[in-house]
């Protein structure tokens, strides 16, 4: 196996439950090092929702992990993470922690698990190549699809130059979002090498860039409460949903925009696509201009910029003050209904232009990969080479935040490492 994050040390893990001699090689100094920093620190490491639920939550290629998901699912990741020491909790969401809200207890549990199964972990450990050999006419004719693989996998040479001799490699490299945790895209080369097909790999889950300036006026503002409605040019709504965000430096950020992003990458809409946030999103247009017509009747000697305190979080009034183009003076009393109604269509619908989508330096996980049409997704095998399995991030499958990715990212590599034939 080369790559020990979640995918590849699960892969590890359970071919050696099955008495396979089984070598994990990790060219970082310690395992798991994306998991520490995943949710937070806390690690999001899978979630409790219903099937249905979870494959809704999948952006990219969510038939492909029928299989997988159905072998080790949800909560089988529990009661693995159990067994092996650390406890978990499930919170807000259906997201599945560990009690102690450490990641660091995760990574711990996988190594116990490791170690339990006799499955021999080597870091610092760098694989230049995956060597391969011809095909036995017995392999070809063992295959089960109907393109007969002409290659084998035969093992792997080091940076060193010492070449390790195997049945099967598992690929669980990782994509190249957070490049300094070590997905540097080493696993599509080695992949590529056998005639693999790369899907574009994009960064997805990743904040995203807006062109108005005023948004660097609310830097730190977080919204828990809003409706984000993101429309391609031509108009048709891309992803509509409720929750937390945050304004930054250059734009928005936060769990309901970095999903926005995993769908406007996927359509290819960045040029021209519309964020529209609904700030009372509990309200329609109709009971919003009540709501305010109370609001300055109560406040009607008040000047308007000081009228709309139990409207927005201070912070906020001075930007949507501006946006009204309401003279910040006027009495809150004299609104005309025109005035009124304009500022509600505001609140319900304050348009920001997305001028960008942020990096993989910030991206939680990549869309694209390995090309799902060339990997079996009963067992994880190459369908162009004998012996060679692709798992996780690797792959062009991607989800949204919640511990989706993570659960992908075991059930994948369980699945492999578990049809490693005899």
């Amino acid at each position: 196996m080369i790559g020990a994050g979640a995918s590849g040390m699960m892969a590890a893990i359970a071919a050696a439950q099955l008495g396979h001699h089984v070598m994990l090689l990790e060219k970082n100094e310690k395992p798991g090092k994306k998991i520490y920093i995943t949710g937070k620190g806390r690690c999001n490491c899978t979630n409790a929702c219903d099937t249905e639920q979870f494959f809704r939550n999948v952006v990219s290629n969510p038939k492909f992990l029928y299989s997988s998901l159905h072998q080790f699912d949800q909560a089988a990741v529990r009661d693995f993470l159990e067994e092996y020491g650390c406890p978990v909790k499930v919170e807000r969401g259906e997201r599945v922690f560990p009690v102690s809200d450490h990641a660091s207890d995760v990574t711990a549990a996988l190594v116990r698990a490791l170690k339990a199964n006799y499955a021999e972990l080597r870091l610092g450990c760098e694989v230049r190549e995956v060597l391969y050999r011809r095909a036995s006419a017995e392999e070809q004719a063992s295959w089960e699809g109907k393109q007969k693989p002409e290659q084998a996998v035969s093992g792997v040479r080091l940076s060193t130059g010492e070449e390790l001799m195997a049945d099967a490699v598992i690929l669980a490299c990782g994509g190249i979002s957070y490049p300094s945790t070590g997905s540097t895209g080493d696993g599509y080369r080695f992949a590529e090498a056998v005639g693999h097909q790369m899907v574009e790999a994009k960064p997805a889950l990743v904040p995203l860039e807006i062109c108005e300036p005023w948004c660097k006026e609310l830097m730190g503002l977080s919204l828990k409460n809003v409706e984000a409605t993101l429309e391609a040019a031509d108009g048709h709504v891309i992803y509509r949903e409720f929750g937390e965000m945050l304004f930054t430096h250059f734009g928005v950020s936060g769990p309901l925009i970095i999903s926005a992003s995993s769908y406007l990458q996927k359509e290819q809409a960045q040029k021209g696509a519309m964020l529209y946030l609904d700030l009372k999103p509990a309200l329609d247009l109709e009971t919003l201009d009540k709501r305010l017509l109370r609001e300055f009747d109560t406040y009607q000697q008040k000047a308007f910029h000081n009228a709309l305190d139990h409207l927005f979080p201070k912070k906020l009034i001075p930007v949507m003050v501006k946006l009204s183009g309401i003279d910040p003076e006027k009495k809150a009393g004299t609104l005309l209904r025109e005035e009124r109604r304009s500022f509600a269509q505001l609140i319900k619908q304050l348009p920001l232009t997305v001028s960008g989508i942020r990096g993989f330096q910030e991206a939680i996980v990549t869309q694209g990969g390995i090309s799902v049409s060339e990997v079996n997704p009963s067992t994880m095998e190459s369908r162009l080479c004998h012996g060679l399995y692709l798992v996780g991030e690797m792959l062009d499958v991607d989800a949204l935040t919640g511990g989706f990715n993570l659960q992908i990212a075991w059930s994948t590599g369980h699945l492999a490492g578990s049809s490693i034939p005899w």
